[in-house]
């Protein structure tokens, strides 16, 4: 049983990393899809998908390389089930002087740091990427 699957998420794909491996497998839910669309909209990752299982199915993802380098350098969990973070509009945080994203959760569902600015919106920050 894992307290925070997000934090669960962000260590595979930090260990997958480090072990220079093509793919990474991490248990499907709704959140980590969204956080999975984000990261190829972003192109961090090359691909995802779902791949079907008993109940709860498993989300695949397919890491990017260029010149045998990751394009993930590191992944940081910023808003914990014990510590919660939120910001504003106005506080918007930039990562590595706009190098990184941050992932937030809003109103509108989740968002990178430069569209919540875009569109005006704070919310809670879930995990730093760059």
């Amino acid at each position: 049983m894992h307290t925070d699957p997000i934090a669960d998420m962000l260590t595979r794909i930090r260990n997958a990393v480090r072990n220079r491996s093509d793919k990474v497998d991490i248990p499907a839910s709704k959140i980590k899809l969204e956080i999975a669309k984000i990261l190829k909209e972003e192109g961090f990752i090359r691909a995802y998908k779902i791949l079907k299982f008993k109940k709860q199915g498993m989300l695949r993802l397919n890491l990017k390389y260029v010149n045998e380098k990751s394009l993930i350098t590191d992944l940081q969990r910023v808003s914990k089930p014990g510590c919660r973070h939120y910001v504003g509009s106005a506080e918007v945080p930039r990562v590595r002087s706009g190098v990184g994203i941050a992932i937030l959760t809003t109103s509108g569902g989740l968002k990178t740091d430069e569209t919540c600015r875009r569109d005006r919106v704070g919310g809670e920050v879930l995990c730093y990427v760059w």
